[in-house]
């Protein structure tokens, strides 16, 4: 299950439909964008601070992997956070875990 959402956000990331970095991911949350949020299970410090930016925009959370595991999945460095911009993706991303 998990490597087929790591395969999705590959893919998300080559079309240009993700942010990821906790700068990069602030930015857009001020701007109100975004489908689907995901935090890395190691990522403490982030996790109140997201999931409460991301209930207040109703935002779906997943925490999921490793900060290295996400960023493997996308072909960067070790990241804690990462924002799925488009719908379908994330619509994909949530089928795949429920």
């Amino acid at each position: 299950m998990i490597d087929r959402i790591y395969s999705l956000l590959g893919l998300a990331r080559r079309a240009g439909k993700i942010t990821s970095g906790e700068s990069q991911v602030e930015a857009m949350l001020k701007k109100r964008k975004g489908h689907l949020l995901i935090l890395a299970e190691d990522a403490q410090g982030t996790h109140k601070k997201y999931q409460q930016w991301a209930e207040d925009l109703r935002l779906p959370v997943m925490i999921i992997g490793t900060k290295l595991d996400l960023g493997v999945a996308i072909g960067l460095s070790p990241r804690s956070t990462v924002l799925v911009m488009d719908d379908g993706f994330a619509k994909a991303i949530l089928k795949i875990r429920s």
